[in-house]
């Protein structure tokens, strides 16, 4: 007489009973983790806004966020309003806009969809930050970063990371010595047309000096990369300029 564990029918009912057991476990442990990984996901974009306006614990080479307990607090200290810009000037405070999912506003877009763009406006110092989160496409996998400008779309501070780049090369897309070369550039030319800036292997200028070139020295054999970044820089950025030009014409 045969074994009745030895029957398909068995095999095939014990195998949907362990993908039914199994998914319900998965589905208890991602419902469990869900408060912690949104807590984490503010933490982290508050982190970059915030750096992006220089609120930070950078040392004289590393770029150091704000402590993950504090960054709350600093975040409503210094982040004054948040902004959600649709069709270029259409624009709605909403004080949870650090929650919008740039790729999937990008996605939105490319299927005809109203893209939200977020913007973070913020005070340090007496002077006004105006922070983007961007996205775009390094060498191996994403890019994105935040860049803090003025009124005029003058840089004044940004934060660049990656999900794949080369360690050692595009990597370096998130060291200070990169970021820093941003502040002060200006994203738009002398006649007040926007270009983004350039990450040029052919600057000719190592120390940055010039802050209307629209250009930053590129990164030693991340060519890809850098093309990624400032080709992220110049279509992200761009779509925030109507509002910045409403600024500028009170």
């Amino acid at each position: 007489m045969s074994n009745k564990t030895d029957s398909n029918v068995y095999t095939v009912l014990f195998a949907i009973g362990m993908v039914i057991v199994v998914g319900a476990l998965l589905a208890f442990v991602a419902s469990s983790l869900r408060p912690k990984i949104d807590e984490n996901r503010r933490i982290e974009k508050q982190q970059n806004i915030l750096y992006a306006m220089g609120v930070n614990e950078n040392d004289e080479s590393s770029a150091i966020f704000i402590a993950d307990k504090e960054v709350g607090s600093e975040f409503e200290k210094y982040v004054i309003n948040q902004l959600v810009i649709t069709n270029g000037t259409d624009v709605a405070e909403d004080d949870q806009a650090y929650l919008i999912d740039v790729k999937k506003e990008q996605s939105n877009a490319k299927e005809g969809l109203d893209r939200r763009l977020p913007l973070f406006i913020g005070k340090k110092d007496d002077q006004t930050y105006y922070v983007a989160p961007i996205r775009g496409k390094g060498l191996w996998d994403a890019v994105w970063g935040y860049v803090a400008m003025d009124k005029n779309m003058v840089v004044q501070g940004a934060y660049f990371d990656h999900k794949g780049e080369t360690a050692g090369l595009g990597a370096n897309i998130k060291e200070r010595f990169f970021m820093d070369d941003f502040i002060g550039e200006h994203l738009k030319d002398a006649s007040g047309n926007f270009v983004g800036i350039a990450i040029s292997k052919s600057n000719g200028d190592p120390l940055n000096s010039d802050k209307t070139d629209n250009e930053v020295d590129a990164i030693a054999g991340a060519t890809i990369t850098g093309d990624g970044v400032a080709a992220m820089i110049k279509s992200e950025l761009r779509l925030y300029v109507p509002y910045f030009n409403s600024l500028n014409n009170f």
